[in-house]
């Protein structure tokens, strides 16, 4: 368990792809909720984490499957409210004497309208904004009988049971996704849950500080802790929180591997060790992992050998830290989340996570994870809690490979020292047109190809670049930022001008899916 002085709501989740949405939505309401696999919550796991309300998210599984996913039954008896999402209707239908029916012409996917049918409970306080209401469909199955108990509070055309109550036991239940952009007024019925529930959006960045602080002391006690520092806003917030914390216990190693943007070094080492005025051990390792890089240019090797290498260069120089007890991450909960399948078991569909699971052995260390609970934007917003400053803190993603993923083909020095320069000029070009907000992630990637030029009355033989922006929520899918024509013009002129070796500049439209946001 994580939290225990909040009222927490849990998140049943059956394996929908936007469950975490449900979990951003309340966060964003200032309500406190964890999300755990169906098969995780039994019985007693119900008893100790006592919810105030609990959540059953939609998912892919039909009732009538063998095994099909379920809650355990004493949810039901707990006295609070519940909410079920899609096929979290659908079951909560089927355990509580209602009936679902399979397809049969009644799928619905995509956008629809639900009309009232009685809107005097508490769920939909200010919902009804005009006659009817968009939300967005994604069910094959659908609910052809209530339960006993329950009433019909809304319709759509293919689900005639789009929003069912039993007000007496504050049960609820939608066939449609509030969590989602499609659903516009979906939040007002996250507001109405969480109020009727009796929550009050305790959870702030100001007592999430208070508790971490309090958290990291009791578990590190007077022991030495050591964190590797990327420069990005994850371990830069974390190092901040646990140094707040104990102080001169910490120490971070912040690995220089010859791979970051123009003065990014600099710019870190500034900030911790006399901004801060943190212990801080910085280790400049390029001519190692650019000489181990040399000669390769498959994505995955690469990404191999500097994974490997950061591993043996943090041991190396976390052993210059004598008596160290604990290792400091910048884990967030969608690491956490994503690492486990809703099944339970190991996840064939989404990614893992380095930094879920444990360390190496060898190491013999325990780790200290203070934002495991936190999703990226929460991250943020404790990072302003801190003074971090916002220059910092809004920074775009930088990967952990840094530039050797925006450099297909071989690595040399001076393809990165060209490719510095060109991300520094683009960079500095969106924030002359203020557009580095708006954007989620910008950069330049160099190509493997030279091309023919003319720069006045002579021929140039350099690369080619492709400039890369766009825009997303969590970077799990992604559309590319729409510049003007004149930006690009302007920008690719900049760079071609101040940026010895190239001479000719692309713009990337790809979206994500199908291409990835970064280039390998």
């Amino acid at each position: 368990m994580s939290d225990t002085s909040h009222d927490r709501l849990l998140i049943i989740d059956f394996g929908s792809q936007v469950t975490q949405l449900i979990a951003r939505r309340l966060r964003e309401l200032n309500v406190y909720c964890e999300i755990h696999p169906y098969q995780n919550v039994t019985d007693a796991f119900l008893a100790e984490f006592a919810p105030k309300a609990v959540i059953f998210s939609g998912g892919p599984a039909s009732v009538f499957d063998d095994g099909a996913p379920q809650p355990p039954a004493s949810v039901f008896e707990m006295g609070v409210p519940i909410l079920g999402i899609c096929y979290g209707q659908q079951v909560m239908m089927h355990m509580l004497g209602g009936k679902v029916e399979q397809g049969h012409g009644t799928a619905e996917f995509g956008r629809a309208y639900v009309t009232p049918s009685d809107a005097r409970i508490d769920l939909l306080n200010g919902w009804f904004l005009e006659a009817k209401e968009q939300v967005w469909m994604s069910h094959g199955d659908h609910v052809s009988q209530i339960a006993p108990g329950f009433e019909v509070y809304g319709t759509s055309p293919n689900a005639p049971f789009a929003i069912t109550a039993d007000v007496a036991r504050n049960f609820f239940a939608v066939q449609f996704h509030p969590e989602v952009h499609h659903t516009p007024n979906g939040k007002t019925l996250y507001e109405n849950f969480v109020k009727l529930a009796g929550f009050t959006g305790d959870w702030t960045m100001g007592a999430y500080r208070e508790e971490a602080i309090r958290k990291i002391r009791e578990q590190v006690g007077d022991a030495k802790v050591i964190c590797g520092l990327s420069g990005g806003v994850d371990s830069s917030v974390a190092a901040v929180l646990i140094h707040e914390a104990i102080g001169d216990q910490l120490t971070c190693v912040f690995v220089d591997h010859g791979l970051l943007r123009h003065n990014e070094a600099d710019e870190v080492v500034t900030m911790f060790r006399d901004h801060y005025n943190m212990p801080l051990i910085h280790v400049d390792e390029s001519d190692l992992f650019l000489g181990e890089l040399e000669g390769q240019s498959d994505p995955e090797t690469k990404r191999k050998i500097i994974g490997k290498l950061f591993i043996d260069v943090f041991q190396k120089h976390a052993t210059e830290v004598g008596g160290a007890k604990f290792l400091a991450q910048g884990t967030l909960y969608p690491d956490v989340i994503e690492s486990v399948s809703f099944s339970g078991g190991p996840s064939v569909t989404i990614k893992s996570h380095h930094n879920v699971g444990g360390l190496p052995e060898k190491m013999g260390l325990k780790l200290v994870e203070p934002l495991r609970e936190l999703f990226k934007d929460e991250v943020r917003a404790l990072g302003r809690e801190l003074g971090l400053p916002d220059s910092f803190i809004g920074r775009h993603p930088f990967p952990g490979p840094g530039l050797a993923i925006r450099c297909p083909g071989d690595i040399t020095r001076e393809k990165l020292d060209i490719l510095r320069k060109a991300d520094a000029v683009y960079i500095d070009q969106i924030r002359k047109h203020g557009l580095y907000d708006e954007i989620w992630q910008a950069f330049v990637a160099i190509l493997p190809v030279r091309t023919v030029g003319v720069m006045g009355d002579f021929r140039t033989y350099d690369y080619a670049c492709a400039l890369r922006a766009v825009t997303s929520v969590d970077g799990m899918t992604a559309d590319y930022y729409p510049f003007s024509h004149e930006f690009l013009g302007e920008t690719a002129t900049r760079i071609i001008n101040e940026v010895k070796g190239i001479n000719r500049v692309t713009y990337d439209i790809t979206s994500k899916p199908p291409g990835t946001i970064e280039w390998e």
